[in-house]
């Protein structure tokens, strides 16, 4: 564990089970910290394919069964019923992978908010950035500075958008304070 991610312990975040981790960008103390929210999916995209597949095959095999014995509308409503599934399932792959990054590094916060195939970025000085709810308790966290803003916290409970918010702050005050000289004393 590197300095980094051991001081951001705050207590009561790993009982509550947080969706996210502080993790180190590398091996070298000091080299900054990524967060990553990911939304929460049940099927990843391959599996999507495979369940598909497997639905195809089995209401396909069903409606051959009745086209075989004369009720061939039967395997035109099932083309229908599994072409509207696929064109769900599609959309539903493609924000499977649907995920904010938050990176701290070098005194520059960077934000990245990837939805399917769109990725918008946004980078604030450390020193300046205040972390706000965006409209009040558990709402979207607000990350404003130099006169821009972005909000966070899309895939996150309300409940723990809050938690983020302390974490980031804790880390910003850690990663911002300039370190005394040789001899210097700071109050």
């Amino acid at each position: 564990m590197t300095p980094n991610s051991a001081s951001l312990n705050l207590s009561g975040l790993s009982s509550l089970g947080t969706p996210w981790r502080a993790a180190p960008l590398g091996d070298e103390a000091g080299s900054g910290l990524r967060w990553v929210m990911r939304r929460n999916c049940s099927l990843a995209p391959r599996q999507v394919i495979a369940a598909y597949s497997a639905i195809c095959l089995v209401s396909l095999s069903i409606a051959s069964v009745f086209a075989w014995f004369g009720a061939t509308p039967v395997l035109y409503f099932a083309g229908l019923e599994l072409l509207l599934l696929g064109l769900a399932l599609m959309v539903y792959a493609r924000h499977a992978a649907d995920h904010e990054t938050i990176t701290l590094k070098n005194s520059t916060l960077a934000v990245e908010h990837h939805c399917g195939n769109r990725v918008e970025r946004a980078e604030f000085r450390a020193d300046w950035l205040r972390v706000e709810p965006a409209q009040g308790q558990g709402s979207l966290l607000e990350l404003s500075g130099a006169g821009r803003k972005t909000v966070v916290g899309r895939y996150l409970r309300p409940e723990w958008r809050q938690m983020l918010a302390r974490e980031l702050r804790q880390a910003l005050r850690l990663h911002t304070t300039v370190p005394a000289a040789p001899g210097e004393v700071l109050n």
